[in-house]
């Protein structure tokens, strides 16, 4: 103001260069409103240098609104167009992404004949790349006489950031042919290219150009090295980056470090740097936040994971920001809280659509989908819209609690909202039908997907194997074969599990082939179920060749084969894999515990069968299910224990089913001792599951075994 009233006092502010320094002077401090009162009240027309001086001030403050406005004011008032005017119009019209507005200021500048003005090519440059138009942009670029650095590097960036990465390597080729030494800009443009394609090589190319040209590596552009390291499997030179830097690492570059032990499933690591982050005593940020949550989730650490959640309290980071919330969401459903995840959801000042689909994930995740469904329908009251994440959830919930009325409901929301081409939803759609014993109309979505992805074919299959349409699956495999189509390890473990159920050895060999020739033969998973389905054709010896080849085995591994050499009657060869299972330290569960003892009930082992039923209470605490004492019993009953079979029967902790009954009533006939518990038990039979035809024969065949022809005719009476 003291300089302002300098000029009033002294009559300066009648010359038009005076005020045109005091609008600058003012605008420099951030005073713009007082830069733009100067301008108003200017004695005489504001001439052209004044206002370009105010259209910068406004490009400069980021009111591009304003900047483009007074430069309509200037046509309009027909003031002289300079060559100063149009980079700051130019550079509002990128700020607004208005690219027709900076078309019509292209056609000023050629009409005032400045085209060929480096500093206004670049703005173009700069104005066509960044909103989009890149074949505008490369007019420009081609037809400028000098292209210096700046050109070049805005070219190159406008070429990633419009997904045209290769086109931008390609430019740095050309860059480089030219002598035209690039600048950190520049670089960051090419280490964004490089981790967008995932080329290490390329990389390591972008790397050593910026090493011998001494671009000077800090801040930003070691940050982006970081990341694009990560992108490209070259995780080992992000860590030498990042720890090289010691004395450079800010916020981002703790942030970026974090994010790539993540992308490399190092999740642990990734919250230990967060430790060494803090004790740095750098503040992290909402990024940093959400990829520690991230790092929680993965690796199911609740503890570290409610740390996090307390210091996002403390820091005030907890509340509105819906980046938070979800990634807290995430954390606390991953670890199996949903009360948490609940709370999260309910504290939370505006619920928007994000989070309700991430509460309805979690529920769903957490096999809760009943509460899934109930949020989705509550969220579609509140007269939310949907979207396709939203939809896909609450179908897949729908599915897994067999609910085809709900799912045929919101099946007709996806038609009226127009979701019905979705891949996502699609995929869901088939995936619910099949569940809830509809394949036939889940074909009929399947049949009307025009572009059928790996992920369609994949879920048909699948849908229809749990349905027992096993010969339909694999004719859907055959064709997806014929076509040369892609296949993934579900595709294989689809068609596996559709042959497995037919017992079809000829068919289950060829898959098997084309699966080696995929080279998909390495997947623990995708090989445990090729040995399960060479045991279930039949052929034990493939099995054992594939087991004996598997690079690592797991506790399911394991499981099978024990089965396997159980339905073949070869109980040593189950207890010697069982063995060895142990020496390998992995656990024994639940499933081969079964496996186990059923091999031991199928070769009448009796003291096998005792122990490894001990062993599973005793040594590994596991509680026994009903199915591991029907097996006891079975084995009692077959050694002619029948009373301490018996026995087992009545001191269970859960109530005894009709198999449990069967595999004693099988001892008993064995053994000749019907008569002597039959009038016992039946009552008790008949009492649990009175309809059943199977358990009325089994009581029947016994009265005729015995001779007690009366009672054989009345169970038959009673049971027709």
């Amino acid at each position: 103001m003291q300089i302002h009233s300098h000029l009033l006092v002294s009559g300066h502010h009648r010359n038009a260069l005076a005020a045109t320094k005091l609008v600058e002077t003012y605008a420099k401090v951030g005073r713009i409103d007082t830069a733009r009162l100067v301008f108003d009240t200017s004695p005489g027309p504001p001439d052209h240098f004044m206002y370009g001086v105010l259209i910068k001030c406004y490009t400069w403050s980021r009111l591009f609104f304003q900047a483009i406005s007074l430069y309509h004011d200037m046509r309009s008032r027909q003031v002289d167009l300079n060559r100063f005017v149009f980079p700051p119009v130019l550079g509002a019209c990128s700020g607004l992404s208005d690219v027709q507005m900076g078309r019509r200021v292209h056609g000023d500048v050629i009409k005032t004949g400045f085209e060929f003005d480096s500093v206004i090519e670049t703005a173009l440059l700069h104005m066509y790349g960044g909103g989009g138009y890149l074949e505008s942009a490369y007019r420009v670029f081609d037809g400028m006489s000098e292209r210096d650095v700046i050109s070049w590097g805005s070219m190159i960036s406008s070429c990633v950031r419009g997904g045209r990465v290769e086109e931008g390597l390609k430019l740095f080729s050309c860059m480089h042919s030219e002598n035209v030494e690039p600048d950190m800009v520049t670089m960051l443009s090419l280490t964004q290219a490089c981790a967008d394609l995932g080329l290490l090589r390329q990389a390591k190319s972008v790397h050593g150009n910026i090493v011998r040209r001494e671009v000077e590596i800090g801040g930003s552009l070691e940050n982006s090295l970081i990341t694009m390291y990560s992108k490209c499997e070259g995780f080992d030179i992000a860590e030498k980056i990042f720890f090289r830097g010691a004395s450079q690492r800010d916020v981002v570059s703790w942030t970026a470090m974090i994010s790539c032990y993540n992308q490399q499933s190092r999740f642990r690591e990734a919250l230990n740097l967060y430790v060494e982050m803090r004790k740095a005593e750098v503040k992290p940020n909402q990024v940093t936040m959400a990829a520690v949550m991230h790092s929680s989730a993965q690796s199911g650490c609740l503890r570290e994971g409610k740390s996090v959640h307390g210091f996002l309290i403390r820091a005030d980071m907890d509340s509105g920001s819906n980046l938070i919330a979800t990634g807290l969401i995430d954390l606390y459903s991953r670890c199996g809280d949903l009360e948490y995840c609940l709370q999260v959801f309910e504290n939370e000042s505006e619920k928007t659509l994000v989070s309700w689909n991430s509460l309805i994930a979690a529920y769903a995740r957490n096999g809760a989908s009943a509460e899934a469904v109930t949020l989705f329908v509550e969220m579609w009251n509140e007269g939310l819209l949907t979207d396709s994440f939203s939809l896909a959830s609450s179908l897949s919930a729908c599915g897994h609690i067999n609910s085809s009325h709900l799912g045929s409901q919101i099946h007709g929301h996806v038609v009226k909202t127009g979701y019905v081409g979705n891949e996502f939803v699609q995929n869901a759609l088939i995936d619910m039908y099949c569940k809830c014993g509809f394949p036939d109309t889940a074909r009929d979505i399947f049949d009307v997907i025009r572009d059928k992805r790996v992920v369609a074919w994949n879920t048909m299959m699948g849908g229809l194997a749990e349905n027992g349409n096993s010969v339909e699956a694999i004719a859907l495999f055959d064709r997806m074969y014929m076509g040369g189509l892609k296949m993934d390890e579900l595709t294989f473990l689809s068609v596996i599990q559709a042959c497995s159920h037919l017992g079809y050895l000829e068919k289950a060999r060829w898959i098997h082939h084309k699966l080696i020739i995929n080279g998909l033969q390495g997947d623990t998973f995708v090989e445990t179920s090729v040995a399960d389905m060479y045991v279930k054709c039949g052929d034990i010896q493939t099995a054992e060749t594939v087991f004996d080849n598997m690079m690592e085995r797991n506790v399911a591994s394991y499981a099978v084969m024990i089965a396997g050499y159980g339905l073949h009657g070869r109980v040593s060869d189950a207890i010697s894999i069982f063995s060895q299972m142990m020496s390998s330290g992995v656990r024994p569960n639940k499933v081969v515990f079964m496996s186990i003892l059923n091999a031991c009930s199928h070769a009448g082992c009796l003291k096998e069968g005792q122990y490894y039923f001990d062993l599973m209470r005793w040594d590994f605490g596991i509680e026994p299910e009903l199915d591991h004492y029907t097996c006891l019993v079975d084995l009692l009953s077959r050694a002619g224990l029948l009373g301490k079979a018996y026995g087992v029967i009545k001191s269970m902790p859960m109530e005894a089913d009709v198999s449990t009954y069967a595999a004693f009533l099988n001892g008993c006939r064995i053994h000749r001792r019907s008569t002597d518990v039959i009038d016992v038990i039946e009552r008790e039979i008949l009492n649990l599951e009175p309809s059943s035809s199977g358990y009325h024969v089994l009581l029947s065949n016994i009265f005729a075994e015995e001779g007690n022809w009366n009672e054989f005719l009345k169970i038959a009476i009673g049971a027709a």
